[in-house]
């Protein structure tokens, strides 16, 4: 099992400390602005934040998922995601999956961010996008108003939910849009997909939400797939693919359009563009800089067979032995050493729309 620190000796060692990080955890945001000190947070995406919803409410994520911290099983990762180092910079605990119900609390939070989820519900080889954004933000609204229910009946006495104080000072989080670009072979698709993304957030403006922190997309050109491997596909200099990078980065050019016109639509909200995309770009590219396995190469088993079994039960992906010298996780997800790279780049604000960090993402800016 690797270790999560880096206080051992890893191949991603270096990269990381270059963007300053080091220890156990990225450690809690500080500076001389304000610190928002947000009592809680609330996550909407796709597998990239999924804690535990889809593994609860479709097929489970079991070892060795998880196996570099904690044995946290219920992400598509070997250990914590992005979101997890942001509750870790905010000084908050991290979130349970919204469908998890054993064991799980929602003092500081819930992780409404279910696996294979879209923007879009439209219907694909012949199925809906089951828990897509929109529904997801509906599964919020109820989970509010039945807590505030709640602790109306027991008073603050209702355990495992959060005071509802907490939800207009929470954070509101948003990492979606990868599924959506995958599934589509132009950027016809773009306007629309914007379109749909902005009814949920207005939705959770006008519930009382006032802080909106919104990732875009990584690019998904850069994801091992099987037309980089067998050399069907363009590819650039560093071995994407460029008509995949290309919609992705449409898509984060309407999608910062789209917030540009909510903080005109909503003054007194603070709403966050985050530039994921440049952050782990910045990593694949430069992977081969830092002793790193070749970032089109997985940790788990081939593609999606990671931790899958075949009709007889046999294993058919395990997974490499250091997770922390690889980039990519399982084919379309990233090892928690690259999740950490990521995050430090996000939480420190050098890649935010205004420029702050993500403990100020309170404050209001012209």
């Amino acid at each position: 099992m690797a270790s999560s620190g880096l206080g051992s000796v890893w191949a991603l060692g270096w990269l990381f400390l270059t963007v300053m990080v080091g220890g156990e955890s990225i450690g809690t945001g500080s500076s001389s602005g304000k610190n928002c000190g947000f009592p809680a947070i609330f996550n909407f995406g796709d597998s990239n934040s999924d804690a535990g919803t889809g593994s609860a409410a479709f097929v489970e994520l079991l070892p060795p998922y998880g196996m570099s911290f904690r044995n946290l099983s219920k992400r598509a990762s070997d250990g914590r995601l992005i979101i997890d180092f942001i509750a870790e910079n905010l000084g908050l605990p991290y979130l349970d999956g919204a469908l998890d119900s054993i064991g799980t609390s929602f003092n500081h939070g819930a992780n409404f961010a279910t696996g294979g989820a879209k923007v879009s519900p439209v219907v694909i080889h012949g199925s809906t996008i089951p828990l897509h954004l929109d529904i997801q933000v509906s599964e919020f609204l109820q989970f509010k108003s039945r807590t505030v229910a709640q602790q109306k009946r027991l008073g603050n006495n209702s355990n495992n939910l959060p005071v509802a104080e907490v939800f207009p000072n929470a954070l509101y989080t948003i990492d979606i849009g990868q599924n959506d670009v995958v599934a589509n072979v132009d950027s016809s698709f773009i306007p629309t997909i914007i379109e749909q993304f902005s009814c949920s957030p207005q939705r959770l403006l006008k519930s009382g939400a006032k802080f909106l922190w919104i990732h875009n997309t990584g690019p998904q050109g850069c994801s091992p797939n099987d037309c980089i491997k067998k050399s069907e596909c363009l590819v650039d200099q560093n071995g994407c693919v460029i008509s995949q990078n290309e919609q992705s980065t449409e898509f984060n050019k309407q999608l910062k359009q789209m917030i540009y016109k909510l903080r005109a639509q909503y003054p007194d909200a603070a709403i966050t563009y985050v530039d994921v995309y440049t952050a782990k770009h910045t990593l694949i590219v430069n992977a081969k800089d830092y002793s790193v396995h070749d970032p089109f190469t997985v940790c788990c088993g081939n593609g999606f067979m990671c931790a899958q079994r075949d009709f007889n039960q046999t294993l058919l992906g395990t997974a490499c032995t250091d997770p922390s010298r690889y980039v990519n996780w399982d084919g379309m997800h990233y090892t928690e050493a690259a999740n950490r790279f990521v995050a430090q780049l996000v939480v420190n604000g050098s890649l935010s729309d205004p420029p702050l960090l993500v403990a100020e993402a309170c404050r209001r800016t012209a």
